[in-house]
Formats: C-alpha cells, sequence, structure tokens
C-alpha cells in the first residue's frame, strides 16, 4: 500500500528535476531558461552548449517519465481497470512534473515531449513506435522540431487506442497531447507565420 502511495509522489519529483539545466551548469555556464528559446528541453540545450548535452538531456528526460510507469507495471495487474487508471496517474505525475517542476517552484518547465514519449514507450511500445516515426517524417519534411513534436502528440491518442484499446491511457495520451498543444503554442505561432527557426538555424 505505501508503494501505491508514494509512486504518484516519486513520479512528480522526479519528472521535475530539470536535466537541461542541471546539466548545462554543471558543464557550462549558460543559463539555458536566459538564451535561446529559454525552455529547458533538449532543443534549446542543443542549441546552446552542442549535440552531446542536448543527447543527454532528452534521455535523462525520456527516463524521468519511463522509470516511474515501468515501477507502476511491476506492482500492478495486466488489463486491470483499476491498475491502468493508476498506471495513467502515475504517468501523468511524471509529465507534470517535466511541465510545473517543484525545484523551479512550478516555474520555467520544459513543454513535455521527451518525458511523454518515455511515459508511452513503456505503457504502450506499439504507439510509442508510431510516433517516433511521425516525429521524425515531420521533421525531415519541414525541417523543424517543433513541427515533429506536435505531429507526434497529435497521433499519440490514436496509436495508443489501437495498440491497446484502453479507454484509460487513450484518455491519459488525449491530455498529455492537450498540454503539449498548450505548451507550444508560440511554436505554433511562429510555424503559422513561418518564422520558427528551422534545424539548421539552432547551431
Amino acid at each position: 500500500m505505501l508503494k501505491f502511495i508514494a509512486l504518484p509522489f516519486f513520479a512528480y519529483l522526479l519528472g521535475s528535476i530539470p536535466w537541461g539545466l542541471v546539466l548545462t551548469r554543471m558543464f557550462t555556464s549558460v543559463d539555458i531558461r536566459r538564451h535561446g528559446s529559454g525552455n529547458i528541453g533538449a532543443t534549446n540545450v542543443r542549441r546552446l552548449a552542442g549535440p552531446a548535452l542536448g543527447a543527454l538531456t532528452l534521455a535523462g528526460d525520456m527516463l524521468k517519465g519511463a522509470i516511474p510507469v515501468w515501477l507502476a507495471l511491476t506492482i500492478t495487474s495486466p488489463g486491470d481497470v483499476q491498475g491502468e487508471i493508476y498506471i495513467a496517474v502515475v504517468a501523468f505525475c511524471a509529465f507534470a512534473g517535466h511541465l510545473y517542476p517543484v525545484y523551479l517552484k512550478f516555474k520555467d518547465g520544459g513543454k513535455g515531449v521527451a518525458t511523454a514519449a518515455g511515459c508511452f514507450f513503456i505503457i504502450s511500445p506499439a504507439a510509442g513506435i508510431v510516433a517516433i516515426l511521425v516525429f521524425i517524417m515531420f521533421v525531415c519534411w519541414v525541417d523543424r522540431v517543433s513541427a515533429g513534436s506536435l505531429a507526434a502528440a497529435a497521433v499519440l491518442p490514436l496509436a495508443v487506442w489501437e495498440s491497446s484499446h484502453s479507454g484509460i491511457f487513450t484518455v491519459c495520451a488525449a491530455a498529455t497531447t492537450i498540454f503539449i498543444y498548450i505548451r507550444h503554442k508560440d511554436n505554433i505561432k511562429r510555424l503559422l507565420a513561418g518564422t520558427e527557426p528551422t534545424i539548421s538555424n539552432l547551431n
């Protein structure tokens, strides 16, 4: 019972770790919240601190979604409705931690794409693969990370439903997509205006 109660809190606290900020403070003198896009995610870290730290940030942000969801799976029964609700709650807590990190006073959070990917690669590996393929396709097509992220988020609920037929996981994916779109509102405006930076201009 203690594990059931503690894991959502652990998921939120783990999700709150701003790996982009931690890594850039450890290895550079740049405050990524004050430069570039101001975001703590992997794209801005890559822009300001190079591809190695960008890749480490991406891995850290994905793992802080994947680890608590995997732990939730180990203490629940597969196919059980209550278990699915619990896993969805844990996943959303990790995701919410990245968006509203307690360590940064609930401000300066990321956009949630990598953490959501980590969560749903564990919940539904097939859906995760579909989302990443859509991401790659759109990034290659329009040369913009934000477009790939938005496209992947858009297909996530359908991919989760088709792969799991779980209404609970699909609702969780839909809620995640809504928050990702909210966090990308400025990117959406720039995409519509044609002013969103391309990947080649992130260096």
